[in-house]
């Protein structure tokens, strides 16, 4: 199961544009991303709970359009990519 994290709808409009769709929530607690693969930003003790975690990354976003809700259309202007990661706890 893909769990989304995100306040932004445009992040969601772009991902279904890429055939991925998933739960989509605005915050994530420790049942919500265990054993799950997750897109969007978590706390490390969440991430290295989760089976996944893809962030996205974008390179070429211009410093006034950090923090809004951006189109897919600009999502594709700032150089959206996926990166994948699995992050684990050493005790």
């Amino acid at each position: 199961m893909v769990v989304i994290v995100s306040r932004h709808q445009g992040l969601v409009d772009w991902l279904a544009r890429r055939g991925i769709v998933g739960k989509v929530i605005t915050h994530a607690s420790p049942d919500d991303v265990r054993d799950k693969d997750v897109i969007g930003n978590l706390p490390l003790h969440l991430a290295a709970i989760a089976k996944s975690v893809t962030v996205v990354d974008m390179p070429n976003l211009p410093a006034d359009w950090r923090g809004k809700d951006i189109t897919p259309d600009q999502m594709d202007q700032a150089g959206a990519t996926l990166s994948r990661y699995v992050v684990r706890k050493v005790d």
